[in-house]
């Protein structure tokens, strides 16, 4: 067998952001706080972001950050979470919610969730001026292996 090389296995990683918000979009709507009533969680920015706009709780989750590991066989990503609320208590105790909720996650996608920073509170910069809330997880992420 001499001069063979040996075939590496083609391993991708999944859509972590997408994964991120399917993790809080299931474990939120088994709570019962009054401050996750109605949440939604997506990935994209809401247009419309004033109290009086029905989506609101809304939560965001966008990819801040993916490092390979030099094997492939992991992946370690930054999640940002912002938490849009009706004031700024309600912003921060549902921040806290989800990133509980993520830290104890062990799923197929995210795996080993790390807490970063936040929640931090905050004021949207937009002419709504909405209360939010924000913090980042960092998530290690298991590869699958394509044939």
């Amino acid at each position: 067998m001499a001069g063979r090389r040996a075939v590496k296995p083609l391993v991708v990683f999944s859509d972590v952001q997408s994964a991120g918000a399917g993790v809080l979009r299931a474990a939120l709507a088994a709570r019962s706080e009054d401050y996750a009533e109605g949440v939604k969680v997506g990935t994209l920015v809401p247009g419309d972001r004033s109290p009086e706009t029905p989506h609101l709780p809304y939560v965001l989750v966008r990819l801040d950050v993916t490092l390979p590991h030099g094997s492939m066989a992991n992946a370690r990503c930054t999640l940002r979470c912002t938490v849009w609320h009706e004031d700024a208590d309600r912003a921060h105790d549902l921040a806290q919610l989800c990133q509980g909720l993520l830290l104890i996650h062990d799923g197929t996608v995210l795996r080993s969730v790390r807490p970063a920073t936040g929640p931090l509170p905050a004021v949207d910069n937009t002419d709504s001026a909405v209360d939010l809330s924000t913090f980042t997880v960092t998530v290690n992420v298991r590869p699958t292996v394509l044939t």
